[in-house]
């Protein structure tokens, strides 16, 4: 985490500012430092980039043009930030919509500290662990592409799904 004092850095984006108060009073409570907080899609995407919190907790309808759903796409997109969605929408559609975003959570108003914890929790471990997975997956494909020794990936009718660079000199193939 980039965070001081190993507290994890949160922005809060929400349009109701009695919500948004009470939510960052809740993180101060919890232990965690609340570094921003705004009430438009548009704004979040520029404070996830300049401030890059740890988790970011979104509210579906917000100020502004676009709502969380797009705001969270972007952040996840742009900053690979983990989102957890703080919501009073569970309409179908609107979980659809909220999925695409591969979102860290889902927590329906109103909420209690408990549940906001284990929330933030789960999600910047998930983010954490999924980080070193990315970092795990990319040394190997380094190793992979950079063996003198040609290397092939086939599945079980022996179609080739992945080779390096070393196998298409040997074996002739693009």
């Amino acid at each position: 985490m980039t965070s001081t004092a190993n507290k994890p850095r949160i922005l809060v984006v929400e349009d109701e500012p009695i919500v948004a108060l009470d939510v960052q009073q809740q993180l101060v409570a919890l232990g965690y430092e609340p570094v921003g907080h705004t009430a438009r899609g548009e704004d979040a995407i520029v404070l996830a980039q300049e401030l890059r919190p740890d988790l970011v907790l979104m509210d579906i309808h917000l100020a502004g043009a676009m709502d969380g759903i797009a705001a969270a796409h972007s952040i996840r997109a742009h900053c690979a930030l983990p989102v957890v969605f703080l919501t009073a929408f569970a309409e179908e559609d609107t979980l659809a919509r909220a999925k695409i975003t591969e979102p860290f959570g889902y927590i329906l108003k109103p909420f209690s500290e408990r549940e906001l914890r284990t929330a933030i929790e789960i999600a910047l471990y998930k983010h954490t662990t999924e980080a070193r997975l990315r970092k795990s997956e990319e040394r190997l494909r380094v190793i992979v592409q950079t063996t003198m020794d040609g290397f092939w990936l086939a599945d079980m009718d022996g179609h080739l799904l992945e080779v390096n660079d070393t196998y298409c000199r040997v074996s002739g193939y693009r």
